[in-house]
């Protein structure tokens, strides 16, 4: 009998609304868990695709600075110092700050965050920022991210076709004449790239001796983590030495401490995971309780308690299986939708998939631990 009769399946599979009951409720704990799972890794992908692309081995930033959008200023002499180190091969300022600008379709105002940088050595390692520096060196020109968030089909179609595109950041009329991807981010709506000459004429009020951040770069054979190292040793307290996964670690750090953001996110996963506890252990338990003669005759005819615990934990994991499936298969469709209606990085990920997968044995294994408590009750001389 313990070989041939797939007992759990046949008990699971006998009321069918009820089996339908709890594969939708597994697959909608599923997709929550997914859906915050993926929202919380956007979080952080979308916000460190600009810090990951900076072509710098090191980057100097202010101490008081938060995140991108949020970096202050440090004084640029600290570029000249560094240069004065052996293996550091080029020291370039970043200008970054938060613009409203008008949108060129619509032409109402949003925010945007503006980068420039000295357009003699591209700041970023995107091949549409290379092959379009030599632009960037005419007055008022900028290259405008073409993963920005916003009604742009018409000026992406206008600019891919080779034609610049007419509108303004703040009171100053500007062009922009080429496009680059990087995409859009929990903290800014798009990006626009210009030369530092633009970026100050857009900001007249900002002295072009305090900068945004420091880009190193290091000649070939030197280790960044050393020569990180004898920076900050050197160099006064005014300015913070970061590799670039660093750098990406504070923009990380800043969304997972210093904002809500993140801790809803987390908090999500965990509510749906008891959501699954919650509904797998009332199927289950329901399940046993209307079964409980049946378990009791089993235990009459000489099955020990393990056997009959091993069944229910069986159901619990056929319900595992039968409601992530549905689950996954939600969830992906539901990154695509929210991928194209907002441009973040929300894609299924193997590793995401085996995460929920896990979470989602152990939420059906916990259900069963549970409900085997009714299942000990079970006393054959109460049947007989």
């Amino acid at each position: 009998m313990k070989r041939t009769i797939p007992l759990a399946w046949l008990q699971l599979s006998r009321e069918k609304s009820r089996l339908l009951v709890a594969m939708a409720g597994i697959a909608f704990a599923d997709m929550l868990m997914f859906m915050q799972l993926g929202f919380k890794t956007a979080l952080y992908d979308s916000n460190t695709q600009l810090h990951r692309s900076l072509n710098a081995d090191l980057i100097l930033i202010s101490p008081q600075a938060r995140n991108i959008t949020n970096l202050t200023t440090l004084p640029r002499r600290r570029l000249y110092q560094t240069l004065s180190y052996d293996g550091i091969a080029s020291a370039e300022p970043l200008y970054a700050d938060y613009v409203d600008w008008k949108n060129p379709q619509t032409h109402l105002k949003t925010s945007i965050l503006m980068l420039g940088f000295n357009p003699q050595q591209s700041a970023f390692r995107l091949p549409e920022v290379e092959q379009n520096l030599s632009k960037l060196k005419m007055p008022d020109t900028f290259l405008f991210d073409s993963g920005s968030r916003g009604d742009y089909t018409t000026t992406l179609a206008t600019l891919k076709q080779g034609n610049p595109v007419a509108t303004e950041i703040g009171d100053r009329k500007i062009k922009i004449n080429g496009l680059f991807l990087s995409g859009a981010s929990f903290a800014a709506d798009g990006n626009v790239i210009t030369s530092d000459l633009n970026f100050l004429r857009v900001l007249p009020n900002r002295h072009p001796a305090q900068i945004s951040a420091g880009l190193i770069k290091l000649e070939p054979g030197i280790d960044p983590q050393q020569m990180a190292a004898t920076l900050r040793a050197n160099l006064p307290n005014d300015v913070r030495v970061l590799t670039r996964d660093e750098f990406a670690k504070v923009e990380e750090d800043y969304w997972a401490n210093n904002t809500p953001i993140g801790f809803i996110f987390s908090l999500g996963t965990a509510i749906g995971f008891i959501v699954g506890i919650v509904i797998v252990y009332q199927i289950l338990s329901n399940d046993v309780a209307d079964h409980t003669a049946e378990y009791a005759t089993l235990k009459a005819m000489g099955y020990r308690n393990l056997y009959l615990l091993g069944v229910v934990f069986q159901e619990a994991l056929i319900l595992a299986i039968l409601g992530y499936l549905p689950g996954s298969a939600i969830a992906t469709g539901l990154y695509a939708l929210t991928r194209g209606a907002t441009n973040l990085p929300l894609f299924m990920t193997l590793e995401r998939a085996t995460t929920v997968f896990v979470l989602t044995l152990v939420m059906c294994t916990a259900s069963g631990a549970i409900a085997t408590r009714k299942l000990r009750s079970a006393d054959p001389a109460d049947i007989f």
